[in-house]
């Protein structure tokens, strides 16, 4: 059993992949990617469960492909959480500070959290994250760590995403029958803004956007901390149904097609260039312009973006992105993505990809695993905060209790 808390293992549930990564913590406490399975995604769909049995049999396969590269057996894991069920919003908390000195211990911020989530939630959710903004002490605001500081009066600003209770239970049930335990839940854009931002961007202002197979992800950070959070129910998916009806040719073909010759930008594409397209019905491939091609997926991705910026702006830090847009995902892999999203936003982008990690960085050098090797950067750093904690596997929702025991020393 010893060994086997060094191993980190996530899986990052999508609708169209399942990834299961394992990484194995180093005496410096860096990580090293020692193994990586994946499966193409059955019954879910856009972050929820829509054939539980058909999810639970990719899940399988995925973890067993881990299992076999790794060379461990994996019996928790990481579990990544997306959707349109998830909404966050922000919250204040405000305590009177305990004791003859004033002195601020950890148990008043505790106290001063328990307040900020103390907000009624609708029937049938649930937080799953409470994450500290900043702090105020009487009237110094901004503060990062309060603790050991004097004052009789303590705000903390924090940001609370809650989920659907069945959506998440059901994709612990598809995990927990697959014969794995859940540890923790994480949702995926914080999970994958541990791998592929920097704490520059993250002071200075970023958004982060994940552009999944059925759902684009996005989180505003700002003075090192999340402020938003949000979901666009379109993604890749929604690229190779268009090619499909587009170009009259089955949506396996259309899937190759896109990861082979798309581009979300049509101006990029020379006009003598040509690609090969299956047909429906067993009829003979047909040989056309790459260029009708682009203009099918062009307009989908300007969609995509402006819903984005649309969301962005509701949420009123379109003038605090310093630091631009860092793309991530399977979506962010498509030719063109990031020239077409410089033009729509006005801002610098560039494409995540998992950074300071050893092991098999080549395999994971890439947008698409930016969920995944987040969840192990996530854990690992938990881990690193709580040495006492035991890895164990917490059941039905990850012991919710316990993600909240951890809480500050997540920020201290």
């Amino acid at each position: 059993m010893g060994r086997k808390e060094h191993y980190l293992v996530s899986l990052d549930v999508g609708t169209s992949k399942m990834a299961a990564i394992v990484a194995e913590a180093t005496e410096d406490g860096g990580l090293d990617i020692i193994g990586i399975g994946v499966a193409e995604a059955q019954g879910i769909r856009r972050g929820v469960v829509v054939n539980l049995e058909a999810a639970v049999e990719s899940i399988k396969k995925a973890i067993a492909e881990a299992e076999l590269t790794a060379g461990v057996e994996i019996d928790s894991v990481h579990l990544g959480l997306s959707g349109a069920h998830l909404k966050a919003f922000n919250s204040r908390g405000v305590v009177a500070v305990a004791g003859n000195n004033r002195e601020i211990t950890r148990e008043d911020v505790r106290r001063a959290i328990d307040a900020a989530k103390g907000v009624a939630l609708p029937t049938g959710r649930e937080i799953l994250h409470v994450l500290p903004q900043d702090f105020v002490v009487d009237d110094q605001d901004g503060i990062g760590a309060p603790v050991g500081m004097t004052g009789t009066r303590l705000e903390v600003n924090v940001h609370v995403v809650t989920g659907s209770t069945s959506s998440t239970q059901n994709i612990v049930a598809c995990v927990n029958r697959a014969g794995v335990a859940v540890v923790d839940t994480v949702i995926e854009q914080l999970a994958a803004s541990e791998s592929v931002l920097t704490a520059d961007e993250r002071e200075l202002g970023v958004a982060l956007v994940d552009i999944g197979g059925g759902t684009t992800d996005l989180a505003i950070f700002e003075r090192g901390s999340l402020w938003h959070t949000g979901v666009v129910t379109m993604g890749g998916d929604h690229f190779t149904n268009d090619i499909a009806v587009g170009l009259r040719t089955p949506i396996p073909d259309a899937e190759k097609t896109k990861r082979r010759s798309g581009c979300a930008l049509s101006s990029l594409v020379g006009e003598d260039e040509t690609i090969e397209v299956a047909s429906v019905g067993g009829r003979q491939p047909r040989v056309m312009s790459r260029r009708i091609l682009s203009e099918i997926l062009q307009p989908r991705a300007e969609e995509i973006f402006h819903a984005l910026w649309d969301e962005i702006r509701r949420s009123g830090y379109e003038r605090s992105l310093h630091s631009g847009i860092v793309l991530c995902g399977g979506g962010a892999l498509l030719d063109g993505m990031a020239e077409i999203a410089e033009q729509i936003f006005d801002l610098p982008i560039r494409r995540g990809c998992p950074v300071d990690v050893g092991g098999l960085t080549d395999h994971v050098n890439s947008p698409s695993f930016a969920t995944g090797v987040g969840l192990v950067k996530y854990a690992n750093r938990k881990q690193l905060q709580e040495p006492d904690r035991r890895l164990v596997g917490a059941g039905a929702l990850g012991s919710l209790a316990g993600r909240f025991r951890g809480l500050f020393k997540d920020f201290f």
